[in-house]
């Protein structure tokens, strides 16, 4: 626990800033996202100390553990229901690093998007199963990235509310 407000009013800033770094890593795979959240948080209430920082942790970590779990099982389960595997979702993603740079900002959705298809397209043999099949996987990790984003914002409200409460009884 450090006693400087000025050394606790910028740790506090610092995961702040990451915090949103890591909403942002929710929705663009490429970033850190609900590891860097709960990884922010224990350094937040190692720095800061008591108890409201404490619980803030706690209650952060078990949302990041709900979220990035059912992300994890709700993507897995309607990917494999639908028998979509794992290599076109990783050439979706190698082609949305790529697109990054050939379209600023835009370029991960649309390349991953693409690359999806593509090579669901050339796994089927079938250009509209490929289609089918992309669109499956988009709506599946859609459906995972809204529940940790979800799960994600309610971290940060708790964060929002730990702050208060210690800044305001200090």
């Amino acid at each position: 626990m450090v006693d400087s407000l000025t050394v606790q009013v910028v740790v506090t800033v610092l995961v702040a800033l990451a915090y949103s770094v890591g909403l942002m890593g929710i929705i663009v795979p490429v970033l850190p996202g609900t590891i860097l959240i709960v990884i922010s948080t224990l350094v937040w209430a190692i720095v800061i100390g008591g108890w409201p920082a404490w619980v803030a942790f706690a209650i952060v970590l078990v949302l990041g553990a709900i979220g990035m779990t059912c992300s994890y099982v709700l993507t897995g389960r309607r990917l494999k229901a639908h028998e979509v595997p794992t290599w076109p979702l990783l050439v979706g993603i190698a082609a949305g690093i790529v697109g990054i740079f050939v379209i600023p900002f835009l370029g991960l959705p649309i390349g991953f998007i693409v690359g999806l298809y593509v090579s669901e397209a050339l796994r089927l043999k079938d250009a509209r199963r490929g289609l089918t099949s992309a669109w499956v996987a988009v709506k599946a990790l859609g459906t995972g990235i809204l529940v940790e984003f979800s799960l994600a914002m309610l971290s940060t409200i708790t964060f929002a509310i730990a702050v208060t409460v210690h800044f305001v009884t200090r």
